[in-house]
């Protein structure tokens, strides 16, 4: 369940995009009826609803997934916190200027934040958010720790530059193929990563039992 809660703006995006773009036209007419005022020039055309939508939707989504955490007083991650404000800036200037480029950055700026702020936890704080969130769970020798903090912040930084050279080579004219790969791209190599370190993991903790 708490997966699900996770992603759910990120379905939420999903299904919003894919909706949207079976009904170009009457998105183009509800972004022009009532969001005009938020829009450079007053109006997008049929082409550019769907994702302007999508971004619409996913940052409700996350607002409210924030919200839902905070009445029932339970922490808000510090992840979320930066995926909340990176969503809202680089959703906000998608929306104003109709400019699908700013939310295909987005990822890429939420994983290089993540890398960003656990290397300098590591270096200025000597602290390792990997071993912090994960040390309850499992006993590992610290040079297993270190490797593994810097195997999370290299997985932020190439998923990075993945999702940009997806989203402005590989796709660059096809909203629907990065949306896609957003989706199912990313959690598979997510998938794969959480499975490769599972076996990293299960070794080290046989070596120590």
């Amino acid at each position: 369940m708490k997966f699900l809660f996770d992603i759910f703006p990120l379905l939420i995006f999903f299904g919003s995009y894919k909706y949207a773009g079976s009904h170009e036209e009457a998105a183009q007419a509800f972004i022009n009826t009532h969001l005009s005022s938020f829009i450079s020039g007053g109006a997008v055309t049929a082409s550019q609803a769907p994702i302007i939508i999508a971004t619409v939707v996913g940052i409700v989504a996350t607002l409210l997934q924030i919200g839902y955490l905070l009445v029932r007083r339970q922490k808000v991650d510090g992840a979320l916190w930066v995926s909340m404000a990176v969503f809202v800036v680089f959703g906000g200037l998608t929306i104003y200027f109709h400019d699908d480029d700013f939310i295909k950055w987005k990822p890429t700026v939420i994983y290089w934040s993540f890398a960003t702020a656990m290397l300098v936890a590591y270096r200025f704080f000597d602290k390792n958010l990997i071993k912090a969130a994960m040390e309850k769970q499992v006993s590992l020798p610290e040079h297993v720790w270190v490797r593994l903090h810097f195997a999370w912040i290299t997985f932020w930084l190439v998923l990075g530059f993945v999702n940009l050279f997806v989203a402005f080579v590989l796709f660059k004219a096809d909203n629907s193929a990065w949306v896609n790969f957003k989706v199912f791209g990313v959690t598979g190599l997510m998938l794969l990563f959480f499975i490769a370190q599972a076996f990293y993991l299960s070794k080290h903790i046989k070596d120590e039992a």
